[in-house]
Order: C-alpha cells, then structure tokens, then sequence
C-alpha cells in the first residue's frame, strides 16, 4: 500500500493567500486592470517578484500577526512594510536598487489606487509602505543586495511594531515609524 503524506501546514497558507488575492483581483474593473497591466506587463519579471512578495508577506504576517494582519493594527503596519521591504529585496536581486525603488513604489501606489479604502486608511499603508521602502534602503548600505533575506527584515519590523503610534487624523505627521488605526 502506497501512503501519501499530506503537504506541509505552509503549503495550504500559501494556497489561502493566492485564492484570496486572485478573488480579490477578480473584483477589478476594465479600466482597473487596464491601470494593473500597464504597471506589469513592460515589467514581467518585477511583477511576479512582486506578486511573489505579496503572498509572502501575507504568510507571514498572519503568521506573527493573526489577530490584525488583516485588520488596521499593528500586524496589518507590519504587513505592508514587510510588503515594500520583499518587493524590494525580490527586485534587487534582478535589478538595480534604483529601478527596484521606483517598481515597488509604483506598484504599491497602484494598489492603494486599485483597492481603495478610507482616507485615514489609505494614509496608514502609504505611510507604512514608505516606512518599509526606507527601511531596506537604509540597510542596502551594510548589506550587498544579492545576500538579503526576509529574516532581515521580520524581527527588524516586528521590534518597530512596539513603537507603532495610533493615527488618529489626516493632518498627523508620524515620522519613521509604523502607524496603525486600531489598537
């Protein structure tokens, strides 16, 4: 008798994460997948670094966070920053830290424009976005590109997430550190 042994338990998050992210592009408009096409088509390599990243970070964050990765807490200022920080490590491995920069940033303003939430909202992930781009940037000067590893990046941003700050209007200035909306 032939005994099959199941996948391992990262598999079927890995699977979760695809199913939701393709429903949710499912949801797209024409003009809305006009927008994502002209970002990814001229860039198919950067593209799947990136859609790589997004499942990646979804993973873990839900891993670390499983209570706000989704939400608008601290778990959901990790996820977006850890977010920029792999589409920038995946990029960089392929490409120049300047080209990787100006993707991931095109690509990430894209999404908040493709999936659009609250004001306050849009705020947060932009903000935790840039905080994550900052991030790898900051340490690219210690760190050749090629030997980067999201672990770099995990217990760094975890330890910021004891720093996060509430954002509580649009007018607020946070600085270099994480913001989340609810605690």
């Amino acid at each position: 008798m032939i005994r099959i042994s199941p996948p391992p338990v990262r598999f079927f998050a890995m699977r979760k994460v695809t199913l939701i992210l393709f429903k949710t592009l499912s949801t797209l408009s024409f003009r809305k997948i006009i927008t994502l096409l002209r970002i990814t088509v001229p860039h198919p390599l950067l593209s799947l670094l990136g859609f790589y990243a997004t499942i990646q970070s979804f993973a873990i964050a839900h891993k670390n966070f499983p209570e706000t990765s989704s939400a608008n807490g601290v778990g959901n200022a990790f996820r977006h920053a850890l977010w920029t920080c792999l589409i920038m490590m995946y990029c960089c491995k392929i490409s120049s830290p300047k080209k990787s920069l100006k993707f991931c940033k095109r690509i990430t303003d894209m999404h908040e424009e493709l999936f659009p939430n609250k004001p306050l909202e849009t705020k947060m992930d932009l903000h935790n976005n840039q905080v994550g781009m900052d991030l790898f940037m900051e340490m690219l000067e210690g760190i050749h590109r090629q030997f980067f590893e999201a672990g770099f990046f995990v217990e760094k941003l975890k330890s910021m997430t004891r720093d996060a700050i509430l954002l509580t209007d649009l007018e607020q200035k946070p600085g270099h550190v994480l913001v989340y909306l609810e605690k």
